[in-house]
């Protein structure tokens, strides 16, 4: 297609950014009701003392606060059922998540379900299933989702090896605070993780067939620049708030809708990573990172080289008078470099996978509209980058 396509746009979410934003929790989750469900993942925000600021700055605004905590990495159905039951019980007006993704996603699927006579998972699978959603309100301590800022939640169903994503206008959060200073204890790990999935989100909007979305090419172009520039300093000095900051808003940005309004395709890495989530429950920006570069090789030719060149040019620097595959193929070689920089595996072998089960992976990823890709992958294609990524 040659011209940007229709869209509607709509962020509903109030961002409250920087140092100390979180002195506007109570405002923020007061607006909505007084009984809170604060659904969170492990200790960390406990540690960090976030947990004893949150609780304290709700009970200075008289709101009743009931708990799910221990949400999943992957944030499982199960706990998502738990959570409903929660809602349910505690007559809750308003869900709060503090912590990553993780968290977020599984707070949105239980305002869902809190407003749903049924199963929760009918509404991770059927979308168009969620008509009611209670507001969901974020307190950020990971970039790397996105999921403060838009209407998806990815939920996993670890007895049949499932992980779908959903998604619904309902879910936006209706605000979200974003303080860079809480995300200074995030693991080296899991900020380079965190790194490789914004830019895997980049990547998913930035190669598109739609030819005139010049403009959604030059922010993708500069989500990616800041992630190189930003990612690695993250990694090596914590507690770099010009880093850090840099690194949280580009999270949101990548995919609230600013990048793939007008220029839309069906996402590519993401369906095949998630079936190694799905399997072997691996960090998803490993997975991103392991897949994409081989990603990139495979789709490779005549007919996209010159979007995969541009990418050189304009986000590597690359001569642009050396010929198109020789720019190419230097900018996947980058990204590989990248990713390795930061300390990421480059293969699916490091990070527990093997050969046993990349067939039936293969098949269910293909499954998930893949025919709608950048370039159009089959169940064979997937194999074939998955093998590649061994």
């Amino acid at each position: 297609m040659n011209y940007m396509t229709n869209f509607i746009y709509s962020i509903p979410t109030k961002i409250y950014f920087g140092k100390g934003q979180i002195s506007h929790l109570g405002e923020a989750v007061g607006a909505y009701g007084h009984r809170a469900l604060l659904v969170y993942g492990g200790g960390s925000i406990k540690k960090m003392g976030l947990y004893s600021t949150v609780i304290d700055l709700l009970k200075k605004s008289s709101i009743e606060v009931t708990e799910l905590s221990g949400v999943e990495p992957n944030p499982k159905i199960e706990s998502v059922r738990a959570g409903v039951t929660l809602c349910r019980e505690n007559q809750i007006d308003v869900v709060l998540a503090v912590g990553g993704g993780s968290s977020i996603d599984c707070a949105k699927v239980v305002a869902a379900g809190a407003c749903y006579d049924g199963d929760a998972w009918d509404l991770v699978i059927h979308p168009e299933k969620i008509k009611e959603v209670l507001p969901v309100i974020s307190v950020l301590t990971l970039a790397a989702t996105g999921s403060e800022m838009d209407a998806f939640a990815v939920i996993s169903d670890m007895e049949k090896n499932d992980k779908f994503g959903t998604a619904s206008e309902g879910m936006k959060p209706k605000a979200s605070i974003l303080d860079p200073e809480y995300t200074y204890t995030v693991s080296k790990q899991q900020t380079a993780a965190g790194t490789a999935d914004i830019m895997s989100h980049t990547f998913e909007n930035y190669f598109t067939n739609v030819k005139g979305a010049f403009i959604q090419a030059r922010f993708s172009e500069s989500l990616l620049k800041t992630c190189i520039k930003y990612g690695k300093i993250a990694v090596e000095d914590p507690t770099n708030y010009e880093a850090r900051s840099n690194l949280m808003w580009a999270s949101s940005l990548a995919i609230n809708g600013l990048l793939p309004n007008g220029a839309e395709v069906a996402w590519s890495v993401h369906p095949m990573e998630h079936e190694l989530s799905a399997f072997y429950d691996i960090t998803h920006g490993i997975g991103l990172a392991i897949l994409t570069p081989n990603w990139m090789k495979h789709v490779l030719n005549e007919k996209t080289v010159g979007q995969f060149a541009e990418y050189g040019v304009n986000v590597w620097g690359i001569d642009p008078t050396l010929d198109q595959f020789e720019i190419a193929n230097q900018a996947i070689q980058n990204t590989r470099n990248y990713f390795n920089a930061l300390g990421i595996p480059s293969t699916l072998r490091e990070v527990g996978i093997g050969e046993e089960k990349l067939e039936i992976m293969a098949k269910k990823a293909a499954s998930m509209g893949l025919e709608y890709a950048f370039v159009p992958l089959s169940a064979d294609d997937v194999l074939a980058i998955y093998k590649a990524s061994l």
